[in-house]
């Protein structure tokens, strides 16, 4: 018979096991699933796709987690089948001891978009823990004279499972005296009473030995023995009485260890050995026993280890007075746990997401949940962030999300240190700061942009190939490859200037080079764009104005207009004795293809055959007399005139003019032989002399046939061309980067004309090469022989 109910029970069970599971998979929303406790870890609970009505692989788009309380995740899903399954095995006893029903609550997260589901998992409890006396044996001792009916407490056994599962029932074995009678506390555990059916007779049986058997209502039962040794004593008929059978106290849960609870009174209105009274914990389960003492003397509750109100609000104590007989009083004391704000609150992240796209809209960046384990004011929450960010909180159920609330910029900030503080209302008030930190990704919204609107660099000319010029510089607000600047020279202008030719620039660093040789005379200055663009997508880009100015050097020396130096017969310049001091002999003409300081020309007298008699204008290059001419001075003069510029180091030309000097213009002209050395000038007046004597009888002689030669040929060549021609002078100044065209002047005299009457002639081009002008000039004695070159 007990093997049939033990075996109809059995099935019970199992069908109630089964109809839980079925009920957890029927849902179609994330609810209350359930597990039996000790399953092996990765079994199945449920399909959350099914469940979310989602298809096979959409949870794994949606970013589905599974988020639970304290981030102790026990679960686990397959993102790709729905799965979800367990992580570890479960055991109920540690997770939830003697609370019924065992609930491990988590939420389903759904990020894109974001949705949230509440569900809980019931671990259900299985009979896996026997029941089991804490003391093996127990002594009572019973007076002969209690009467058939009374009863006697025993200490309970102690089941950690629940439900069915605990303490169903105790069993006495069989004997002629007692029977054991099953109560039940008001929370709903169970513990015997030993009832007396029969009188004792101590002399008859003075000790009895019986066995207590615990037995639970599982499948298959377990059960737990204890010794219980029954001791008959003569009559006690007092048994001790509490003043109250149940006292009330409120403890808060922060007392100190070894706080006074309570103090419990009993009487017996014995006297002797039976009125002695002691006290101890009856019916104590294992939290009361390590949390309560009582004094077995004075009947004091002391605290024994430090309360909690968040794991146990009320305690529920049964002392017992017992005298030195048998008599035994019991009374309750009730102690009312009283909460105190004695947790911070907890911040639980869920997701977060850094960092963050500048110039994005509204983004979710962390979402979070806040619990506090305190009761009433103390468990209520508020949560804050720093003012002055641009970012919001925003509740959503249980939750709460952290977004921004405008447009980041990290050109003007990078990242912020976000500090969540969440507090709770109680007295003190307690808070927990969460830091996080939010990166901002750039964007390339941000051109480069050079130091400089416009640059101009200098370079000497006659500069070697390869030359670094000069550098341009832009900068990016940017990060990161929307940072990084190139740079590229940009087509000019102008479709004439070769700049390919000219310069190149660095692509990676700005800097700019000169390909070849700059020459000033050819090119002065020249203009060009850079470009610099960055290496974002779509890539940004900025110009800048480079001007190049080609710096002069001192690279051409003065070149003479005149008179020219080009190894024909030399030109004769004619002065007359009768000229004054300053008299202006001739002026020499020189250009420079520099410019600026190297154009600067200056004139020098550097030999002359008579030195103190001519002198030369340092600015102009006027050859004047620096004397009165007397007849003892040479008729020929050599001078050679030094043209130097102003540059560094200075360049120089030097002319030859020949000087004749003649009584008046109607003086036949003569050629005027090469000067002799300065060197070969008599050392002695005495052999001057002579040389001068014997040269005047020569030449007085010479110059009769002379004379009478150049007269008879001058009235030959009246009628036509001009009479005592001028060796002419041929000027080519092509390629210089002066003149354009080839030139070439001559002088001339006519015949007829009186002595100081000249006709200079215009430049010879193609179609004109004969024809002279001819400016008069007066007889006047302070006459200047000033020549004007007009360049066309």
């Amino acid at each position: 018979m007990e093997a049939s109910r033990k075996l109809i029970c059995r099935k019970r069970q199992v069908l109630f096991l089964f109809l839980l599971l079925g009920l957890s998979l029927a849902g179609k929303k994330p609810g209350r699933y359930s597990v039996v406790e000790e399953t092996e870890g990765s079994s199945f609970i449920t399909n959350l796709a099914k469940d979310l009505g989602l298809g096979q692989g959409e949870l794994s788009r949606r970013g589905v987690r599974v988020v639970s309380k304290g981030n102790k995740l026990r679960l686990q899903l397959d993102q790709e089948t729905g799965d979800l399954l367990l992580k570890d095995k479960l055991d109920r006893e540690e997770l939830c001891g003697h609370m019924e029903p065992c609930v491990l609550r988590f939420q389903v997260l759904l990020e894109n978009p974001l949705e949230f589901f509440q569900a809980e998992l019931q671990v259900i409890d299985i009979n896996d823990h026997a029941p089991m006396f804490v003391e093996g044996e127990m002594l009572i001792k019973i007076s002969e004279s209690s009467p058939p009916g009374t009863t006697f407490p025993l200490k309970n056994a102690q089941d950690v499972d629940v439900g069915r599962n605990n303490i169903e029932n105790y069993i006495i074995s069989p004997n002629s005296y007692f029977r054991v009678l099953t109560r039940k506390r008001s929370d709903g555990r169970k513990y015997p009473e030993l009832m007396l059916d029969k009188r004792l007779d101590r002399e008859e049986e003075p000790a009895l030995r019986l066995i207590l058997i615990a037995q639970d209502g599982g499948s298959p039962p377990r059960s737990g023995t204890a010794q219980v040794y029954i001791e008959v004593v003569d009559t006690n008929d007092n048994a001790p009485e509490f003043e109250q059978s149940l006292y009330r106290v409120q403890v808060a849960e922060d007392i100190p260890v070894g706080f006074l609870i309570v103090t419990v009174s009993a009487t017996d209105i014995d006297t002797g050995v039976n009125g002695e009274i002691s006290y101890s914990l009856l019916q104590a389960s294992e939290e009361i026993s390590d949390t309560f003492e009582v004094n077995p003397m004075t009947g004091e509750i002391r605290l024994k280890k430090e309360l909690d109100f968040e794991t146990f609000q009320s305690y529920e104590v049964h002392v017992e007075a017992r005298d030195t007989g048998s008599f035994t009083g019991k009374c309750t004391v009730l102690a009312q746990v009283t909460d105190v704000n004695d947790n911070a609150p907890e911040v639980t992240m869920s997701a977060f997401t850094s960092p963050i796209p500048e110039n994005s809209p509204e983004t979710v960046v962390a979402v979070f949940s806040v619990s506090d384990l305190d009761s009433e004011e103390s468990g209520k929450i508020s949560c804050s962030i720093q003012d002055n960010l641009p970012f919001l909180l925003k509740s959503v159920e249980n939750f709460y999300m952290l977004l921004t609330n405008r447009p980041l910029d990290r050109e003007s900030r990078s990242n912020y240190n976000i500090t969540i503080t969440v507090t709770d209302l109680g007295t003190p008030r307690l808070k927990t700061e969460h830091n996080i930190t939010v990166l901002v990704a750039d964007v390339n919204d941000n051109a480069p942009i050079f130091t400089q609107t416009s640059y101009t660099l200098f370079v000497r000319e006659n500069n070697s190939p390869a030359l670094h010029i000069g550098s341009v510089s832009a900068t990016d607000r940017d990060s990161g490859t929307n940072a990084q600047v190139t740079y590229s020279l940009l087509p000019p202008q102008d479709a004439h200037l070769p700049l390919a030719s000219l310069v190149s620039i660095n692509a990676d660093n700005g800097h700019l080079f000169a390909l070849r040789a700059l020459d000033y005379e050819a090119l002065q200055a020249f203009e060009f764009r850079v470009g610099a663009a960055d290496a974002g997508s779509p890539a940004l880009s900025s110009e800048a104005l480079v001007r190049v100015v080609v710096v002069d050097d001192n690279d051409n020396s003065p070149f003479v207009l005149y008179p020219l130096q080009n190894g024909s017969a030399p030109c004769t310049e004619l002065v007359p004795r009768a000229a004054e001091a300053g008299y202006l002999v001739t002026k020499v003409v020189a250009v420079d293809g520099d410019s600026g300081q190297n154009a600067w020309l200056s004139y020098q007298l550097l030999k002359a055959t008579e030195p103190g008699l001519f002198g030369v204008w340092a600015h102009n290059g006027e050859v004047r007399t620096a004397r009165l001419l007397s007849d003892r001075d040479a008729p020929k003069h050599r001078l050679v005139v030094l043209v130097k510029d102003n540059g560094e180091p200075p360049l120089s030309a030097s002319v030859t003019l020949h000087v004749l000097l003649v009584d008046g213009f109607s003086q036949p002209y003569l050629p005027l032989p090469e000067a002799a050395p300065d060197e070969a000038q008599a050392d002695s007046l005495t052999v001057y002399l002579v040389i001068a004597l014997a040269s005047v009888s020569s030449l007085f002689l010479f110059s009769v046939l002379l004379f009478i030669a150049v007269r008879l040929c001058g009235r030959r060549r009246a009628a036509s061309l001009p009479e005592g021609h001028f060796p002419g002078r041929l000027l080519d100044v092509s390629g210089t980067g002066t003149l354009s065209q080839s030139y070439q002047y001559e002088v001339c005299m006519t015949g007829g004309l009186p002595p100081r009457e000249f006709k200079f002639q215009k430049p010879i081009l193609p179609k004109l090469q004969g024809q002279c002008f001819e400016p008069e000039i007066e007889e006047n004695p302070n006459f200047r022989n000033d020549f004007d070159f007009s360049i066309q």
